[in-house]
């Protein structure tokens, strides 16, 4: 008869202690970036009377959905994502296409003044945005493109960040690959599409995220191009909200700002793995 030896079991590490004060900076800095979101949503579904109230009420108690409705119905919140949507998605998908091509080229292609045209390029970063806000409109103006689709998306396609993140990315990947491919006798553009792209998709998501978002949060340019409501974009509609709502109805306020938000915390919900990713993929090939 054999007797059978009870195994060990490993031992559970303890609490790491050296860690702790990592993980209270981490919740601290966690609560400064998630507590404005949260205080946005609790006050969305307050009553006018508990928003104003002091001290704060943290948990709303009464909840008043009538808040959504009244921030729908105030303002055609409907159209505004539409049209946030059409030129948000429309600009990103536009804008990915020529920023993977420009960095392609500047990546693997050999042409005159490559160099140069790369430091020109980095330096259109530094200009501030709103240096082009005058020739924009002008130009737009001048093709007849106010308050239109097209004027709102065709001035923004131009991504220099997308185009230096791609870039730097597209140098990290491996020589062997491509020469594979210039070996089957593969075009530039199914190298592309059939090799660097499906490599390249974590950092792809990434300048498409950062494009999609930064389309949806614009505010300066769409207020100046666009002069209906029919032509408005969610941030502006928000302005537009406001002025109807005035100071008196702020639950309604900042319920049509909690609708403004959803969308992008979604895309960020589904596309996190992804973005992270992208974010860790370090280029420093130059």
């Amino acid at each position: 008869m054999t007797v059978r030896t009870p195994t060990a079991r490993p031992r559970r590490a303890g609490w790491p202690k050296s860690r702790l004060p990592m993980y209270l900076v981490l919740i601290v800095v966690g609560l400064v970036f998630v507590g404005p979101l949260y205080w946005l949503a609790a006050s969305a579904l307050k009553p006018t009377v508990d928003i104003y109230r002091y001290p704060p009420i943290w948990v709303p108690f009464h909840l008043r959905w009538a808040n959504f409705s009244d921030a729908w119905h105030a303002a055609p919140v409907g159209r505004f994502f539409v049209n946030s949507v059409l030129v948000s998605t429309v600009a990103t998908a536009v804008e990915l296409v020529f920023a993977t091509l420009c960095a392609y080229a500047f990546a693997f292609l050999r042409f005159p003044a490559k160099r140069v045209l790369f430091l020109v390029l980095l330096g259109a970063m530094m200009v501030p945005g709103n240096v082009t806000l005058l020739p924009n409109y002008l130009t737009i103006s001048d093709l007849g493109w106010v308050n239109t689709y097209q004027g709102l998306i065709v001035p923004g396609l131009g991504s220099v960040f997308g185009t230096f993140l791609l870039r730097q990315h597209m140098l990290t990947l491996p020589d062997a690959i491509l020469d594979a491919a210039r070996m089957d006798g593969a075009s530039h553009l199914r190298t592309l599409v059939k090799i660097v792209l499906p490599v390249s998709r974590p950092m792809v998501v990434t300048v498409g995220i950062v494009t999609l978002v930064t389309k949806w949060n614009d505010f300066i340019w769409p207020l100046i191009v666009t002069n209906s409501n029919n032509m408005r974009t969610v941030p502006v509609g928000l302005l537009l909200l406001k002025s109807q709502e005035g100071y008196n109805n702020w639950g309604a306020i900042l319920a049509g700002a909690v609708l403004a938000v959803v969308p992008v915390l979604v895309v960020f919900f589904f596309a996190q793995r992804h973005l992270v990713a992208g974010l860790t993929q370090g280029a420093t090939k130059g």
